[in-house]
C-alpha cells in the first residue's frame, strides 16, 4: 500500500474520531469553551509547523482575509458541532457533516459562478433528498422532536465550510495552506476568548473531559491539518477532499464502541443516499448523457 493511502486512511479515522472527543468535552466545558479550548490548543500545535516553513510572513501579509476565514471556519463550525453533539449521536453528526461537498458544489455554483452539468445538479437534488430523509424523524411527526434543532444547527456547519472553502478559493488562493489554517485558527482563538471566558463552567471539568478535548485539539486538528497539507502535496486538493465520505464510517465506529450507539438501518440507507448525491454533485461520478453545463444564476 501506497504512504499517502495509510496517511488517507489516519485522516479519515481522526477526523472520524473528532465527533467522540467533543462529545466527551462539552458536557463538562459547555458549547463555546470546547469550540474555544480546540482551536486554541490546535494553533499551539501549529505555530511552531509554522516558523519552522518559513511563512509566517505571509500570515502577517494577508491577516485580514485569514482573520474573516477564521470566523466562517472553524469558529462557528466548531462552536454548531459542540452544540448538536449535545442530543445527536456521533453517527448522524459525522453523516450530516458528509454533507460538505454538496454545500460546497451548491455555494460554488450561486457564488463563483462555476458551472454545473446536470448530473451534478442531480447529484445535490439527491444528496438534500438523503438530508432531509435522515432528519424527518428528528424534524417532526414520527420520531424524537427534541434533537430536530440541533440536527438544523448541525447542518449550519458543513454550510460554513462550503462558504469558507469558496472564499479561501476566492481571496486566498495564492496563500500558502498552513498560513491559512495556522492563521484562522489563531483568529478562531481570539474570537472566542472571551465568551468562553464568560462562559467557563463553574465547575472544573473533569479528567476525562480535558483528555478530550486536548485529543481533539492536538490530533483531531491540529496534527490532522499536518496530514491534510501532506495529501494535498502529494494527490491533490480533489482527491484529498473525499477523505470526506469514509469519516462517517469511523464516526459510527468509534460511536458503537465507545459510547455504545446504535446503528439504524435509515441511517445506512440515508447515508449511502448522500453519498451517492455526494459523488455525483462534485464530479467524481459522471454521467455521460447528463453532463451538459449548467449555466450559473444571472447568466445566458
Amino acid at each position: 500500500m501506497k504512504t499517502w493511502s495509510l496517511e488517507y486512511l489516519l485522516l479519515s479515522a481522526v477526523w472520524g474520531t473528532s465527533f467522540l472527543f467533543m462529545q466527551g468535552a462539552v458536557h463538562d466545558f459547555g458549547v463555546v469553551p470546547t469550540a474555544a479550548m480546540r482551536v486554541a490548543i490546535a494553533a499551539l500545535t501549529l505555530l511552531p509547523w509554522l516558523f519552522l516553513r518559513g511563512q509566517a510572513g505571509a500570515l502577517k501579509r494577508h491577516w485580514k482575509a485569514i482573520a474573516l476565514a477564521g470566523l466562517i471556519n472553524p469558529t462557528i463550525p466548531f462552536v454548531v458541532y459542540a452544540f448538536a453533539l449535545q442530543s445527536l449521536t456521533t453517527g448522524l453528526a459525522a453523516i450530516l457533516n458528509a454533507t460538505t461537498p454538496l454545500f460546497g458544489a451548491l455555494i460554488a455554483w450561486l457564488w463563483l459562478r462555476e458551472r454545473l452539468s446536470r448530473a451534478r445538479v442531480l447529484g445535490l437534488l439527491i444528496g438534500f433528498a438523503g438530508v432531509v430523509a435522515l432528519a424527518w424523524d428528528k424534524l417532526g411527526g414520527s420520531g424524537d422532536t427534541g434533537t430536530g434543532l440541533a440536527v438544523l444547527v448541525c447542518l449550519l456547519a458543513p454550510l460554513m465550510y462550503g462558504v469558507g472553502a469558496c472564499f479561501t478559493q476566492r481571496y486566498l488562493r495564492q496563500v500558502p495552506s498552513l498560513p491559512v489554517a495556522a492563521g484562522s485558527l489563531l483568529s478562531s482563538t481570539a474570537l472566542l476568548a472571551l465568551p468562553a471566558a464568560w462562559s467557563w463552567p463553574a465547575t472544573w471539568p473533569g479528567a476525562h473531559a480535558w483528555t478530550s478535548v486536548v485529543a481533539v485539539g492536538v490530533l483531531c486538528t491540529g496534527f490532522a491539518y499536518v496530514i491534510f497539507f501532506r495529501l494535498i502535496d502529494q494527490i491533490g486538493s480533489a482527491r484529498t477532499l473525499t477523505v470526506t465520505f469514509l469519516i462517517p464510517v469511523f464516526a459510527i465506529l468509534a460511536g458503537v464502541i465507545w459510547l455504545d450507539e446504535s446503528i439504524t438501518a435509515r441511517m445506512v440507507i440515508c447515508g449511502l443516499v448522500i453519498l451517492a448525491g455526494t459523488t455525483l454533485s462534485t464530479g467524481l461520478l459522471k454521467l455521460g448523457w447528463l453532463e451538459r453545463p449548467q449555466q450559473p444564476r444571472g447568466q445566458a
